[in-house]
């Protein structure tokens, strides 16, 4: 298969994060941010075209590995804001009741 570049450089076969070949998930190691400034170039480079079929699935398999990654840093954050909040309205209606 084709591999594509985006503009952060990285050079993807659709395979990247997908543990092929017994290699690590690398996307398992990016944070939020890397995760989410590669998906913005991968979009970028499939709305400019230019690019095979191969190249724009590479892309496109990228991208949904991307979108996971940071679908799991919300889902992360959106837990540990409920768990503090849930903390936090404990606290209080132990205060009121004591």
């Amino acid at each position: 298969m084709a591999k594509a570049k985006t503009d952060t450089g990285m050079e993807t076969d659709g395979a990247a994060g997908a543990g092929a070949a017994g290699a690590p998930d690398v996307t398992s190691t990016l944070g939020y941010e890397q995760a989410r400034d590669e998906l913005i170039e991968v979009v970028r480079s499939l709305e400019a075209g230019g690019t095979t079929l191969e190249e724009s699935l590479a892309l496109w398999e990228r991208g949904e590995e991307l979108a996971k990654v940071c679908r799991r840093w919300l889902d992360g954050a959106r837990a540990r804001l409920d768990a503090a909040l849930a903390e936090e309205a404990d606290e209080a209606e132990e205060t009121t009741e004591g």
